[in-house]
């Protein structure tokens, strides 16, 4: 096999392209092989993860540099074995994730090669109606953090009577430690146009908006393409497939504000408006976008969509083998992102119940430092810190809940013995300060007032008061605000103070950070 018959997978994900991956992709093409630019396999640790099409299969290639490149095309260099037969891929199970990392994110062709476009063929031989019905029976919820069942908001939308209906993805993802919708547009751009389509056909839309962040070019760039690809091959446009649904979709890209990721304010922020969150009713579903109903949900819940509406392999419904996975009202998978001080960090996708441990320590392998770990926060900023006696809760909805919890967009944030939790607490009400759009004053005065109450619990100030104070903020706060930015900063303020306080008093923490 020569060079120049060999094709060489080299992820064009951002993370990849951040530590050279775009140079070793010069370099193959300068040795004369064929290069293609895949997503990332989610082994963020491992990239570039550079994969050698072979008759075994594509092996593997980790941490490539350019001078790495001759010998891993004269197989000469270690390698990780094929790529699809790793323990850290097998043990998952992928679904909004399935094709990413193998196909090309730029071929249409490779994506229909990989059973792309039959959820949506499927979901046009059925009614409205009963693709609704299809989506609401597999159980499907919002996986931007709210977690609010799909299929009672679509059929919302369907039985608003207008005479124009939108469908908007919510791309903002704003939340830290979290990259997944990143990764799946960069490496399977299709699955989200399919999964919208699908969702028009369901609700009545004529018109759909991307609401994506300025901070993720390559996702720009994936998309746009994408969808023009697929105005070209008729799965969007007038009439999609000869169906006769007519649908347009449009790219939007946002400044930057996390308030965005609330879908008030990102509707606010597509029409052109300052984002601020709207009050509640009338909610977008019946009033959104220009005051028509509107489909507002987030990049994995509409990812899920078109595996949920094709048919399984021996025929079966695809609502049927979605619903079948999880745990009690949690139905289907989850895609965690690890993050933070961990030595694996990564996209994981398993069916929800998993429980954090496993996810921490089992994918995730622990710290990076080599320490022990801490603590993890989970579900965003605005997330819990879940202390490692608590890591044996299974990751569900309703099972973090009752922990005190939430499992947000599945982003896990991981912190070593080091960590300082009184400082990640004032983060917490900081971090609200900056971000909160400034409608009610729960948020925005509340996040300023605990920043001053965490200095001086630092400062070793009246600390027992100051708790008291800080306290009855998160109170109000919590039940005052107009929604999750000030009503949830309480979460994580709160955690580290149940669980760590030790860090809230005076000198318990030295300049080093780590507790004495």
């Amino acid at each position: 096999m020569t060079a120049s018959t060999v094709r060489v997978f080299v992820p064009g994900d951002a993370a990849a392209v951040s530590v050279g991956a775009d140079d070793v992709a010069a370099a193959v093409e300068a040795a004369g092989a064929q290069v293609v630019r895949n997503g990332s396999r989610g082994m963020l640790w491992l990239e570039p993860l550079v994969e050698v099409e072979t008759d075994a299969g594509r092996v593997g290639y980790a941490n490539v540099a350019p001078g790495d490149v001759d010998a891993v095309l004269a197989g000469n260099a270690a390698d990780i074995g094929v790529v699809d037969q790793h323990p850290w891929l097998t043990s998952q199970r992928r679904v909004s994730f399935a094709r990413v990392g193998i196909v090309d994110p730029a071929s249409i062709t490779d994506y229909e090669a990989h059973g792309g476009w039959t959820g949506l063929r499927r979901a046009l031989s059925l009614s409205s109606a009963e693709v609704v019905q299809e989506v609401t029976d597999s159980g499907l919820r919002g996986r931007g953090g709210a977690g609010f069942p799909a299929g009672i908001k679509w059929k919302t939308v369907l039985e608003t009577a207008s005479d124009l209906k939108f469908v908007a993805c919510n791309f903002d993802e704003g939340d830290s430690g979290t990259f997944a919708d990143r990764m799946v547009v960069e490496g399977d751009p299709f699955t989200l146009i399919e999964g919208m389509t699908i969702t028009a056909h369901a609700v009545g839309a004529s018109e759909g908006y991307v609401y994506v962040r300025s901070e993720y070019p390559h996702a720009i760039a994936a998309l746009r393409r994408a969808i023009d690809a697929a105005y070209t091959h008729g799965y969007l446009g007038a009439d999609v497939l000869g169906s006769g649904l007519a649908f347009d979709l449009h790219v939007r890209v946002g400044a930057g504000a996390y308030i965005c990721g609330e879908e008030s304010s990102m509707l606010d922020s597509l029409e052109g408006k300052r984002g601020e969150v709207r009050a509640k009713p009338p909610i977008p579903a019946i009033s959104g976008l220009w005051g028509r109903p509107t489909a507002v949900n987030n990049v994995l819940t509409l990812c899920a969509v078109p595996m949920i509406l094709s048919s399984s392999v021996d025929g079966g419904p695809g609502w049927k083998r979605y619903a079948e996975l999880g745990a009690g009202r949690s139905r289907g998978t989850q895609v965690f992102q690890l993050a933070g001080n961990i030595k694996q960090g990564g996209i994981v996708e398993l069916p929800f119940g998993v429980s954090l441990r496993e996810l921490v320590e089992g994918y995730g392998g622990g710290t990076l430092s080599g320490r022990p770990v801490r603590t993890a926060q989970v579900g965003g900023p605005l997330g819990a810190y879940v202390p490692e006696a608590g890591f044996d809760v299974p990751m569900d909805y309703e099972a973090l809940a009752e922990t005190g919890a939430m499992l947000g967009h599945g982003g896990i944030v991981v912190f070593d013995e080091t960590v300082d939790m009184a400082q990640m607490a004032r983060f917490a009400m900081e971090f609200c300060s900056i971000e909160s759009c400034g409608k009610c004053t729960p948020c925005r005065v509340g996040s300023t007032r605990g920043v001053e109450a965490m200095d001086r619990i630092i400062a070793g100030q009246d600390v027992a008061a100051n708790l008291v104070l800080l306290d009855d903020l998160c109170d109000t706060m919590t039940k005052g605000s107009l929604c999750a930015m000030g009503g949830l900063t309480p979460m994580p303020v709160q955690s580290a103070i149940k669980h760590f306080p030790e860090d809230f008093e005076p000198h318990g923490i030295e300049q080093s950070g780590a507790p004495v």
